[in-house]
């Protein structure tokens, strides 16, 4: 017979176990606010038990904190914005690749690392917002249109120091070639109506308030200002419809290299690329799920479908250096 007490242990092993793995904790190290991504964590942690602690930073601190921290790391995911953010991770040396025939299935190879290193969990187009007051839809064409004299003394962009313009700039290089695309870029620069701005939303307002009739903005702000102010009178024009498509970036999310959970974080990511989290995506940040089985949110759905650039996004990481270099000698800063 067994002793009495490794036979309760035994039991208790075997009936709580399973409970016991589901209380274990993920840390994700996340560059988004948290409001927009604390209720999907919160949407895990009730279906599993599994808490989720996450740190909230700007994404190159985190990078070099998962950098330095090394083998003593805590973080076992990191969660940012834009694939150049996540390209400059992934070559960093602080990702590792999660092999997981899951996530294939629900994410689109565009929207993954080749490498496996990371994944796309949510989209967003970087597309042209226009005046409905002083601007027929019928003018409007591609974003390289956007260069024409057409349109000078009427664009207003956003800083090129933000990873966004760089993204967009890198895509057009790989369409392009750097000659073209520098040519184009200068366009741009010379229809500016005013200085660069620091973020999207500053470039709606300005078109709504008549300081430029045109810009390039990501999705999202638009939906959030739309939704605090229904009568904005901006709209949101999808370019390119003829060739490529829209250029689209995304959220996404990559396991760190000395993650002390990699197999519950695994599981995380798993569940995020699934259905019920990327319908949460959806609704609660006005961004296009990546997973092609779930529709977007009603109003994201109202702005129209379009057609997307097919080109991967990791390009936009893998140009990036070149984008900076042209953006600058275009004189966009």
């Amino acid at each position: 017979m067994l002793p009495r007490k490794p036979l309760l242990a035994a039991l208790a092993l075997t009936l709580f176990g399973g409970t016991a793995q589901a209380a274990e904790e993920v840390v994700v190290y996340s560059s988004r606010i948290d409001e927009l991504i604390k209720p999907v964590f919160d949407a895990y942690t009730a279906k599993t038990g599994v808490k989720i602690k996450f740190i909230t930073d700007k994404e190159a601190p985190l990078m070099q904190r998962i950098k330095a921290e090394g083998e003593n790391g805590v973080a076992d995911l990191l969660l940012t914005v834009d694939a150049g953010n996540l390209w400059q991770a992934e070559q960093m040396g602080i990702l590792q690749p999660i092999k997981s025939a899951t996530i294939d299935q629900n994410i689109p190879p565009q929207y993954r690392a080749s490498s496996h290193d990371w994944t796309g969990l949510s989209l967003r187009a970087r597309t042209i917002a226009y005046s409905t007051d002083r601007v027929k839809p019928a003018e409007l064409t591609t974003y390289e249109a956007l260069a024409d004299k057409h349109w000078e003394g009427r664009l207003c962009l956003r800083t090129a120091k933000k990873v966004y313009n760089q993204s967009l700039t890198a895509t057009l290089i790989e369409n392009h070639g750097e000659a073209e695309t520098e040519k184009l870029i200068k366009g741009w620069v010379n229809n500016l109506s005013t200085d660069v701005f620091s973020d999207d939303t500053a470039v709606l307002q300005a078109i709504a308030a008549g300081q430029c009739d045109v810009g390039i903005v990501n999705t999202y702000y638009y939906g959030r200002l739309h939704k605090e102010k229904p009568d904005l009178p901006v709209r949101l024009f999808w370019p390119n419809q003829g060739d490529r498509g829209v250029h689209v970036n995304l959220s996404g999310i990559g396991l760190t290299k000395h993650a002390p959970h990699p197999e519950a974080a695994k599981k995380l990511v798993e569940w995020m690329t699934g259905e019920e989290a990327q319908k949460l995506f959806a609704d609660i940040n006005q961004e296009f799920p990546a997973n092609p089985k779930v529709k977007p949110s009603a109003e994201v759905a109202a702005w129209g479908s379009f057609k997307a650039d097919s080109i991967p996004v990791e390009v936009a990481g893998k140009r990036q250096a070149e984008a900076i270099r042209l953006m600058d000698r275009a004189g966009w800063n």
